[in-house]
């Protein structure tokens, strides 16, 4: 039976009207500071923590609920006669509801404020209070969710409350507590710049749950990253159309990070994770005929990314094709007019795309992960390295950096062809480089005579170079660092094409 319940939050959502019910049933109030004062102007019978510890709240509010006659009465094992004799003698009564949420330190860390404020947000007693009522869920009842109030309510009322419900509040109270402790460690990780602690502790906020994984027999959730704070797809809003699936969220990604790397309007269509087509225009709606254009074939079914708005041009030219999915910064009116027509087409917004400076990849293993940097180097045309007797034209350049922008984005073996900023061909996951080019060759189907090349990582042969000369490729850019990379350089020129080594390798397993 609940008779008492102690209340601390720092989110107020719901709390009073929370507590008005709780105290029409009978059960006693403890508080602390601004949230007993909320519910004493809301004409709540509070009884105030001092008045149980006998001790004022102290530094500026630091220290209030640390104290044996709060934590004995949470973690008192009814069941235990020592236990209740030693309460007896103390005058000290047990406390069968916890109510606790944390302060925002969430919130002052996305906010970038100084550290000194950020600090101050570091909650002590809340985290101490609710790993104590957790631990002794038996007895105490913990409540760390705003959404939980409701139910909570009324199973106090139709004394319903079993033992499965105090297990699963108790879980949950310890997934809250493990989640700020990460938040916390992140941040001083981040002040001590460790990039690599020797312990990682991740944390992920459930977004949704997924009708099925990769494949229909598999089960999935979806799951957002604390510390995600870009325009991405885990905080993108979405306006209609069927919910996502695993394979959409995917492809989703890997769309839009691809869209992100560029400046001017682009646009990038994909096909399981892989770019089909991507392309930089004056317009969206050109940059999107033309990445669509690369290869019609492969994009039935895919995913488009814009790096701007969606106009009525664009929209026009999607709305006779089958499309999964489009995600960009917004979509004008009369673009989701055009759009809304087609009920299954799901369209996402992120709003203005904002970059994260530093951000990092984990790889999921069996029994571990694998975590790296995302950090690439800017590539201009000054920092590159050409190699050849011929250098590359101004136009070659640009869409050699072009070609190289959108192999980032590619599954290794990779090769793009790339010509007037556009993908002409796309070679993708292959187990040989020569068989990349060789793909991306018959993907242009003819359109790649006057083409440039990027490969994610050097020619190990010089053969990758004859396919691309045979194909009309005019020049070439590469990381270079082969043990025939002489060979490579004198092939180049005996075609006249011109070569520029980076120096930076693109491996995307």
């Amino acid at each position: 039976m609940i008779k008492t319940a102690l209340i601390s939050v720092s989110n107020k959502e719901g709390i009073i009207d929370f507590t008005r019910q709780l105290s029409k049933l009978g059960i006693k109030i403890i508080s602390t500071g601004n949230t007993a004062k909320l519910l004493q102007q809301n004409k709540i019978k509070v009884t105030l923590v001092s008045e149980i510890t006998k001790f004022p709240e102290m530094l500026g509010g630091r220290l209030k609920s640390i104290h044996p006659s709060v934590f004995a009465g949470v973690l008192a094992d009814k069941k235990n006669k020592k236990h209740l004799n030693e309460l007896k003698k103390l005058k000290i009564e047990t406390i069968d509801l916890v109510i606790v949420n944390f302060y925002p330190f969430e919130d002052a860390i996305k906010m970038n404020h100084k550290e000194p404020y950020a600090i101050e947000n570091i909650d002590i007693g809340g985290p101490a209070l609710v790993r104590a009522a957790a631990k002794n869920h038996e007895n105490v009842l913990v409540v760390v969710d705003t959404n939980d109030y409701n139910d909570v309510v009324q199973k106090i009322k139709n004394k319903k409350i079993t033992r499965y419900d105090r297990i699963g509040m108790a879980a949950k109270a310890f997934s809250y507590t493990a989640r700020y402790d990460a938040i916390i460690s992140s941040y001083f990780n981040n002040l001590a710049k460790n990039d690599f602690p020797d312990v990682l502790n991740l944390t992920f906020k459930k977004i949704q749950s997924l009708r099925y994984g990769e494949n229909p027999h598999q089960s999935a959730s979806f799951y957002r990253d604390f510390s995600a704070n870009e325009s991405c797809v885990s905080a993108a809003k979405q306006l209609q159309g069927k919910e996502l699936s695993f394979n959409n969220i995917l492809d989703i990604d890997a769309a839009f990070e691809l869209v992100k790397e560029f400046e001017k309007p682009a646009a990038a269509v994909i096909k399981h994770t892989n770019p089909s087509g991507a392309a930089s225009a004056g317009k969206i709606e050109e940059a999107y005929r033309k990445a669509h254009e690369t290869d019609p074939k492969s994009a039935f079914g895919c995913v488009v990314a814009l790096n701007r708005d969606c106009n009525e041009k664009a929209a026009i030219l999607m709305k006779p094709l089958f499309i999964e999915a489009v995600i960009c910064p917004k979509f004008e009116k009369s673009a989701l007019e055009i759009l809304k027509e087609k009920k299954n087409l799901r369209l996402l917004e992120t709003g203005a795309i904002k970059n994260e400076k530093t951000s990092y990849d984990l790889k999921k293993v069996k029994g571990g992960v694998l975590l790296q940097t995302c950090f690439y180097p800017e590539l201009s045309p000054k920092s590159l390295k050409i190699v050849t007797k011929r250098k590359p034209t101004k136009e070659e350049l640009k869409d050699l950096i072009f070609a190289w922008k959108v192999n980032k984005h590619v599954k290794s073996n990779s090769i793009v062809l790339a010509k007037g900023n556009t993908t002409v061909g796309i070679g993708a996951g292959q187990m040989s480089r020569v068989d990349a080019v060789n793909l991306a060759v018959v993907k242009s189907e003819g359109k790649c005579q006057g083409s440039v090349m990027s490969s994610d990582a050097f020619f190990p042969f010089r053969d990758g170079v004859d396919e691309a000369a045979k194909a009309g490729v005019t020049a070439i850019i590469q990381p270079g660092g082969s043990i025939r990379d002489k060979e490579v350089i004198e092939a180049a020129d005996e075609y006249n094409i011109a070569m520029a080594f980076t120096g930076i390798r693109l491996f995307r397993h």
